[in-house]
């Protein structure tokens, strides 16, 4: 079993990208309501948050609320709603207490007005912090980004503060996406045993290391994401290289 001590420090991802998928088919697999999955999803939030914190892995990115997930049965949507903003402010105070900066991103506009001025308050209360940035992707589409993205550069050209000239590199792009300012994630998690990433950081992703488990999310466990680091340090990163040019 890999502990933290096993951990090299010097070769941790900078970010860690995370599709919590299986809240409700643990529910289902024990009988209970399909919310009841997302409450316990919550308490490993918290746990996966602590040991990314301790590990001290810059960003932690959480596929929270697809922009598919809108078209859930309206019960389950506005339950899990009511729990993302609950779950975030109750644990505020200890994202604090452990220099956590909270941050979100996707089409925050169509939050209910109420959970979005809660959750911003959260993340102000946060602003302070420098170790750990814990991103919510809530409402999130990586289509949906990425053409956001177009869209605002070409409306900049539109108005003439830009020329499509100034479209030179992927860093001109990178700018216009919701996580600009930080970098791609170097490992991918997927929980729940499906191998698809589900319109998640499609652009980000491009040479992000990709860890698939069965086990359902409310499962995930400090020591699951403990073996999900060890395991992407025991790979080789080429980036389009061979293995003679990375030795």
């Amino acid at each position: 079993m890999t502990n933290i001590a096993d951990i090299d420090p010097s070769r941790l991802p900078r970010h860690v990208a995370v599709i919590m998928d299986g809240n409700g088919r643990w529910a289902t697999s024990r009988g209970l309501d399909r919310s009841q999955g997302h409450v316990e999803g919550v308490n490993t939030v918290r746990r996966i948050t602590e040991t990314a914190s301790e590990l001290g892995i810059g960003y932690l990115t959480l596929y929270t609320f697809s922009t598919e997930n809108w078209n859930r049965p309206k019960a389950e949507v506005d339950a899990l709603m009511h729990l993302i903003v609950i779950a975030i402010e109750r644990e505020t105070p200890d994202l604090i207490k452990n220099n956590v900066r909270l941050a979100m991103i996707g089409d925050i506009t169509r939050l209910p007005e109420e959970a979005r001025e809660r959750l911003e308050r959260c993340i102000a209360d946060t602003a302070h912090c420098t170790g750990l940035t814990l991103t919510l992707a809530l409402s999130y589409s990586a289509r949906w980004e990425i053409l956001e993205a177009c869209r605002r550069f070409a409306t900049e050209v539109a108005e003439g503060k830009k020329t499509p000239a100034d479209m030179a590199t992927d860093a001109d792009f990178e700018q216009y996406l919701t996580t600009a300012g930080m970098p791609d994630p170097d490992l991918l998690i997927r929980t729940g045993g499906d191998h698809r990433v589900s319109n998640y950081l499609l652009w980000q992703i491009a040479y992000s290391e990709i860890y698939v488990t069965d086990t359902f999310w409310p499962d995930f466990s400090s020591q699951d994401f403990i073996t999900a680091i060890a395991n992407y340090q025991g790979r080789e990163r080429r980036f389009g290289l061979t293995s003679d040019q990375i030795k």
